[in-house]
């Protein structure tokens, strides 16, 4: 008896080795050496999601049309009308037959050695009732507008293309403003993958259900519906569907400001998952206020997050999220910017499970981001406690003040409690700070190795701190080794839980401390 190699399809390797050799007397090229590797690759390519690879006969091929002009490559797009089973799709232990699909024909001089080097997906082999040649059968990579390769192959989907299509519907919409329209535009010529969101000019008319949901010094927050939603690439096509939105609203924005667009641009490299998405720009008919609309944080920020659970929240979480924060700042850094103004109430969780696996955490608040080079900005922004002691000096912010930020941050997260919450936040505090003044904290609160951490990123030499780079190696190995020391405290009660000891089962279970 085998055992299935795939058990959620009941398929298996040896049974679909076997019928593929009973078919071999059943087809033929008429040519010994293209038979042979015709069966070598079949047997090769054995697999519940590979397409298979066989003798395709021309006849299946309609609707030919050439797309090269290389003299030394003839390259074919083509309809092929097929019979085989397509295994990369099947249901029910079904194949599916008889597919219309488009594949590229391409005529080979040496068709043994490029079919076993080919690094694309290649359906089989066929030849030129007139020519004789033979040609590779391959999944089309090529864009039916433009005939080039498609940026992305496996979801059909050519930048160039996608490109000019923005190009040309710049004129089908438009703010009023000429400077509005311009960032808009710059936006969204800088889409690189179908994954990328497509910043917009969205008319406020699209947004119902509008509660305000928060307010901060600079503008007023809201949820929103958004009607029509976002532009989503989905099966080779973008579609629309209804999302759950924030408005942000800045006070005052109704002449547009150079902040207002840098803190659109911060946002603009949201495209990266730990920066809080962007979708686009509105503006309230009413007050005549521009409006950042921005991906909806389920779970609030995450000061009220572990304000309100944290006594849910195991090790293995905490240092999960702080992973997640740090690859954020990571990116931030890497963008040449400085956040500026990064605590507890700037990081938003992206929905409300307090299983690690599902953590999805953003960086939000990105107005006061700026460049590394941009030294002029000398006011002191932010909250007093994840403010570095350098900038309550007066001097610029710098990376190296956001990695005082977040060793806070790992304060808070550890402890629960906000950096000097039992102070009054004024210039005793200040004072303080600057003179080396650290919250307090115990081995009984945190690993040591995470205490070590946190004390060299609040160092009040800013040279002295760790780039973002090595944090996010040191969590990483930290979660790591969390994660190694359960699963092995894991292992052992499976052991137990399979033997008669149920009492030595019990007595571990007492013993075993996986927050140690």
């Amino acid at each position: 008896m085998e055992y299935y190699i795939k058990i959620k399809y009941e398929w298996c390797k040896k049974c679909e080795s076997d019928n593929l050799k009973l078919n071999f007397t059943n087809w033929t090229s008429k040519n010994n050496e293209i038979d042979y590797l015709i069966q070598k690759m079949q047997l090769l390519k054995i697999s519940s999601f590979d397409t298979g690879f066989e003798w395709i006969p021309y006849k299946q091929f309609s609707n030919i049309k050439k797309i090269n002009d290389d003299d030394f490559t003839k390259i074919y797009l083509a309809i092929w009308k097929n019979d085989f089973y397509y295994c990369e799709y099947f249901y029910e232990k079904e194949h599916i037959k008889k597919l219309k699909s488009k594949v590229v024909l391409k005529y080979s001089q040496n068709i043994t050695y490029e079919v076993e080097q080919s690094s694309h997906e290649t359906y089989g082999i066929s030849q030129d009732p007139i020519t004789k040649e033979y040609i590779m059968v391959i999944k089309n990579k090529y864009c039916e507008k433009c005939n080039e390769e498609y940026t992305d192959t496996f979801n059909k989907w050519c930048k160039s293309c996608q490109i000019n299509d923005l190009k040309k519907n710049f004129t089908n919409w438009t703010s009023g403003n000429i400077i509005i329209d311009n960032s808009i535009q710059m936006m969204q010529l800088k889409i690189d993958s179908c994954y990328d969101k497509i910043f917009e000019w969205i008319p406020y008319n699209q947004f119902s259900n509008i509660k305000e949901i928060g307010q901060g010094g600079f503008a007023t927050i809201y949820s929103a519906t958004w009607n029509d939603g976002p532009l989503s690439y989905y099966q080779c096509e973008y579609i629309r569907n209804k999302k759950k939105v924030a408005l942000k609203q800045l006070y005052n924005s109704e002449n547009i400001s150079i902040e207002f667009l840098n803190e659109v641009k911060g946002y603009a490299i949201g495209n990266w998952e730990k920066i809080l998405l962007i979708h686009g720009i509105s503006q309230n008919p009413d007050t005549k206020n521009y409006v950042m609309v921005l991906d909806y944080a389920e779970g609030g920020n995450l000061y009220n997050w572990v304000n309100k659970y944290y006594n849910k929240l195991d090790w293995s979480y905490n240092i999960k999220a702080l992973l997640n924060i740090m690859r954020g700042l990571k990116k931030v850094h890497q963008e040449n910017i400085v956040h500026r103004d990064f605590h507890t109430g700037n990081i938003l969780l992206m929905n409300t499970n307090l299983d690690n696996y599902y953590i999805s955490i953003c960086i939000s608040d990105m107005g006061l981001c700026g460049d590394v080079s941009n030294t002029d900005q000398n006011n002191i922004y932010g909250v007093m406690p994840y403010v570095a002691p350098e900038v309550l000096r007066g001097k610029p912010y710098t990376q190296a003040a956001d990695i005082y930020s977040f060793g806070m941050i790992m304060y808070y997260v550890a402890t629960g409690r906000q950096p000097f919450c039992n102070r009054a936040h004024d210039e005793i505090l200040v004072l303080d700070i600057c003179e080396g003044i650290r919250p307090e904290i115990n081995e009984l609160e945190a690993p040591k190795c995470y205490i070590d951490l946190m004390k060299r990123c609040w160092d009040s030499n800013p040279n002295n701190r760790p780039k973002a780079t090595e944090i996010e190696k040191l969590i990483k190995l930290f979660y790591d080794s969390y994660s190694s020391d359960f699963e092995s405290e894991i292992e052992k009660l499976i052991y137990y839980s399979y033997s008669s000891d149920l009492e030595s089962a019990k007595e571990e279970l007492l013993h075993c401390d996986i927050n140690e």
